[in-house]
């Protein structure tokens, strides 16, 4: 028997010794090879400066052998211009696409499309990695340079960097009624040197955004994970880390005067752990129930930890903001905080005309206070006030 197997290894060393490289540098060219592409293979872009492509890349590798798409020196294949379409959009599985740099490019809506640098569409096992995207702009609000959506599920996105991005958000799960993106993992990226957008309500500059709607889709549940990031300088609004969905896990992130929080504006059942922020406008706020906040270390902020009012309380019950109740808030360790930890915060807040309660039925009055949460084993230490307990 042995020789059989010895000939059985050397067909499969053959097979796999011969994965094909194509090397592109146009849309078209790459369209014909993607079209041709096996698992194991290789899509090359040629180093260069390149505009007015819109890629739809529906390539299926496999566990071991994912077809690969990467520039053919990281950082050499630069994208920019105007663009109204997805420039990549991936939608099969077991795809990679690395190495490549997104720059100056500015996204905008035309004729009922949208502009997206990277779209992760209903793919699954999908990796975006080692790409960078710098002084990118958007046109309109609340628009993202990378978005995962549809019924994607198990996709990555690694250490990539987000520097001097303008007027968007960098990354997004997008939740939407029945088609939830599921284990997402976003981890060992770098963001950075974000400034404050323009739009008047200085909303839509987040960083990374895990859902869109926590009034009516709060309770999907989409199992991302985000983890052992780095958020320097993030100045786009007051959530540099905005979770508006159920299930999530955010853990070992390092955010530097940041002017925004790490924020659990809805959903329920995440789990906040192991965070590093230093510096700053806050630090970790929470709405919704059932978190889990715990060995985070919170420095030099106004408020470490911030439990909030709410419009409504539970998971059943709808309103604009839920109240934080049945958290966990254990050994934190905060340092050289105004206030230690909050209890309570936005008291009584009215919020009358300040969001449409025929879009989002709700109560306008945030009068409803955290209930059963749990403080234990919490450092606070040089902090001028250790706990503040606004419910009283």
């Amino acid at each position: 028997m042995k020789p059989f197997f010895m000939i059985l290894l050397a067909l499969f060393c053959y097979s796999t010794s011969f994965a094909k490289k194509y090397k592109v540098a146009s849309p078209e060219a790459f369209n014909k090879a993607a079209a041709a592409a096996v698992p194991g293979d290789e899509i090359i872009i040629l180093n260069g400066h390149y505009t007015d492509w819109a890629i739809t890349i529906n390539t299926n590798g496999n566990a071991g052998k994912p077809i690969i798409i990467k520039a053919q020196t990281a950082g050499k294949v630069i994208f920019s211009g105007r663009i109204t379409q997805s420039l990549f959009k991936l939608t099969g599985s077991y795809t990679v696409l690395s190495g490549l740099q997104f720059a100056d490019c500015r996204i905008a809506k035309d004729k009922g499309s949208s502009g997206l640098l990277v779209d992760v569409k209903a793919a699954q096992f999908c990796r975006i990695t080692g790409c960078t995207f710098t002084r990118d702009t958007a046109d309109a609000q609340f628009m993202p340079l990378v978005s995962v959506s549809g019924k994607a599920a198990d996709n990555r996105i690694d250490h990539c960097q987000f520097i001097g991005n303008v007027d968007n958000m960098e990354v997004q799960v997008q939740v939407r009624d029945v088609d939830v993106p599921v284990r997402t993992l976003i981890d060992q990226n770098v963001f950075r040197d974000k400034p404050k957008v323009s739009w008047k309500n200085a909303n839509g500059g987040e960083c990374v955004q895990i859902g869109q709607d926590p009034v009516l889709l709060g309770t999907r549940y989409a199992y991302t994970t985000v983890r052992d990031n780095r958020f320097i300088n993030c100045n786009g609004e007051a959530e540099v880390i905005s979770n508006k969905s159920s299930g999530n896990r955010y853990s070992n992130n390092y955010l530097e005067n940041c002017a925004g929080e790490l924020v659990m504006r809805g959903g329920h059942d995440c789990v906040i752990d192991s965070n590093t922020i230093q510096g700053g406008t806050g630090g970790i706020r929470v709405n919704g129930t059932h978190h889990t906040i715990t060995n985070n270390k919170l420095t030099g902020l106004p408020t470490g930890i911030r439990l909030m009012y709410g419009m409504a309380k539970g998971k059943e019950e709808i309103g604009f903001y839920i109240a934080a109740s049945d958290c966990i808030v254990s050994n934190n360790h905060i340092d050289h905080c105004k206030v230690g930890i909050l209890v309570g915060d936005s008291k009584n807040a009215d919020w009358t005309g300040k969001f449409d309660t025929k879009r989002y039925p709700s109560r306008v009055m945030q009068d409803v206070p955290p209930t059963n949460y749990q403080l234990a084993d919490n450092v606070i230490t040089d902090s001028q006030d250790t706990l503040v307990d606004n419910t009283r």
